[in-house]
């Protein structure tokens, strides 16, 4: 029998507005991750240690189920929907081809190439 879980209905839009955001799929954001938290040195024993923050706390809210959550998670969407919407906001005049800003969506899951 499957147990019913109700959530708060402001936590219910929160999980929309950042899977909305955050449009970059977990396994490539996982690897943009490794390769900024590399730099010019090799992995270390444990490659997950290394994911730069806060795409490290992102990456686990996204692989988790909504009924999972915590008031941690809860916080890190909160926090990465309005950064990325602060960003979003203030687009540089290069636009895409500005690489610091883009890098920086990237580093919280959003890719400004991809089409909504």
């Amino acid at each position: 029998m499957v147990r019913e879980t109700r959530l708060d209905p402001e936590v219910e839009v929160l999980w929309e507005d950042f899977h909305a955001e955050v449009n970059v799929p977990s396994e490539k954001l996982r690897s943009w991750l490794l390769t900024r938290g590399s730099g010019e040195e090799a992995f270390g024993s444990n490659p997950d240690l290394d994911l730069p923050q806060p795409g490290r706390e992102i990456l686990k809210v996204l692989n988790k189920r909504k009924v999972d959550l915590t008031p941690d998670d809860i916080e890190v969407m909160r926090e990465a929907v309005e950064r990325i919407r602060e960003l979003m906001d203030a687009k540089p005049p290069r636009g895409n081809a500005d690489d610091s800003w883009r890098h920086s969506l990237l580093d919280l899951g959003h890719d400004p190439l991809v089409e909504r």
